[in-house]
């Protein structure tokens, strides 16, 4: 069976949604849990974090597994893990069971953020990179709203969290039907020298004149040995690791994460009850899903820099201005209503920016012949700065107080603009050839200038 054009994109996307779900549906389970089995503040912090070690390991193994077996092999493994893991959550008996369930969904979580983007960057035209890429931030943010939904819904039941975190094997059966019918990346078939079934799949989704040129263009680039770990940390390849791995730390060191995941206890903070904070947060999804779908559709119209670095000033206005909001109090009323606002102002200003603009730029940043090994690395040190982040929220909100830690993650997201200006090289408008030829002759600079940058009107 083929699939049609918009649903591999769909289905190349799925796995972003499943993400969004596991990671934010802990946000209201975290509050049945911590008190049904009377855990402190850090224990339901380790509850929250443990699925980013699992994370931690999948971003590690199935991006560079994906180099030797394929991407489609590693789509339709990334949905047996959800699928296993979701339900082993789901009838954990104690909370060791818990924590190693979802551990093991952390696997297909680390999995899918690498190899999600990376595939739908592979499989789209240049001129729609970012736009394709980038559904993978809304089905993140998708899942998450639909996760918040679950929450609310099951916040009442006696086995509230048991639901909440089973719901997650529904999505992840989808995934694995649409993962068998997904066609594999055309860059890997000809990496492993398929070339036809690689030119029959670019036909199915381009033109014939688009599909033909654009096999040359990979033939040309995938006559290279295989890449090893020490071709990551190459030379050639050193301004693409750093712009990487720092947009990797910063995205989570700026906060997005500790929002995401204990924004019903931030509101709770504000005076609102567990319930009211739960539903709060469906109106904070549905917020989460509009803006992203609208920077999903403007993604490529924009160039990348100015895009993180607008988004970085943003996010750190917000946390200052929360971190005031606490500081003043007062009112309580008017102390929820601020922490409503400045906790939207951020999120608005983290989907439209942050959250698809790096990983678009993850998946399209690296040489064919390292790519999926050097995504894995990256999304592991995306992976382990959301752990740090994620463990240590409820421990410093405890010690530091909400003022002083709102400030800190403001410093970070000023710093992040200054980073973006200085070491993170343009990619929109050029297809993934460009990007690498660019590296290899050390002209990742003049990629930043569109008028001295020559773009090829391929697609």
């Amino acid at each position: 069976m083929r699939l049609s054009k918009n649903l591999i994109y769909f289905f190349g996307a799925l796995g972003g949604l499943l993400f969004g779900y596991d990671t934010g549906v802990i946000a209201g389970a975290q509050i049945l849990i911590q008190e049904e089995l009377h855990l402190s503040n850090a224990e339901i912090g380790f509850v929250v974090s443990c699925i980013l070690i699992g994370a931690v390991v999948g971003a590690v193994l199935i991006s560079p597994l994906s180099d030797r077996y394929g991407r489609k092999k590693m789509v339709i493994l990334t949905a047996l893990i959800f699928l296993v893991g979701a339900l082993g959550s789901a009838l954990s008996p104690n909370v060791s069971f818990l924590i190693i369930s979802r551990m093991f969904l952390g696997i297909a979580v680390g999995g899918a953020s690498a190899l999600v983007p990376m595939y739908l960057a592979e499989l789209a035209p240049a001129n729609q990179r970012g736009s394709l890429s980038s559904l993978n931030q809304l089905m993140i943010m998708i899942g998450m709203l639909l996760a918040y939904i679950a929450n609310y819904v099951w916040r009442l039941s006696p086995i509230g969290w048991e639901l909440m975190l089973g719901f997650a094997a529904v999505p992840a059966l989808v995934l694995f039907i649409g993962g068998v019918l997904l066609p594999e990346s055309p860059r890997y078939l000809v990496k492993v020298g398929k070339r036809e079934e690689a030119e029959n799949i670019l036909l199915n989704i381009r033109t014939k004149s688009e599909a033909e040129a654009e096999i040359l263009e990979i033939e040309e680039q995938s006559h290279q040995e295989k890449g090893r770990l020490k071709d990551v940390f190459s030379k050639w390849v050193r301004p693409a690791v750093v712009a990487a791995f720092g947009l990797a730390i910063l995205q989570q060191w700026m906060g997005c994460n500790t929002v995401f995941y204990y924004a019903p206890r931030i509101l709770m903070s504000g005076g609102t009850d567990a319930a009211s904070a739960i539903r709060t947060q469906i109106f904070l999804g549905i917020f989460y899903v509009i803006v992203t779908a609208v920077a999903v559709s403007l993604m490529d119209r924009f160039d990348r820099r100015k895009v993180l670095i607008f988004g970085a000033i943003g996010m750190g206005l917000s946390f200052f201005a929360l971190s005031a909001a606490f500081h003043l109090e007062g009112d309580k009323a008017g102390f929820h209503l601020f922490t409503f606002i400045f906790l939207a102002t951020y999120i608005s200003s983290f989907c439209a920016t942050w959250g698809p603009v790096m990983w678009v730029m993850i998946g399209e940043i690296f040489p064919l012949k390292i790519r999926g090994l050097a995504v894995g690395i990256a999304s592991l040190v995306n992976w382990v700065a959301n752990w740090t982040v994620s463990v240590s929220f409820p421990v410093l909100e405890a010690k530091i107080g909400d003022v002083t830690l709102f400030i800190s993650f403001g410093l970070v997201c000023i710093a992040a603009a200054f980073f973006v200006k200085s070491f993170v090289f343009e990619t929109r408008g050029y297809t993934l050839e460009q990007i690498e030829e660019a590296l290899l002759k050390d002209e990742t600079k003049k990629l930043n200038d569109k008028k001295r940058a020559s773009i090829a009107k391929v697609f």
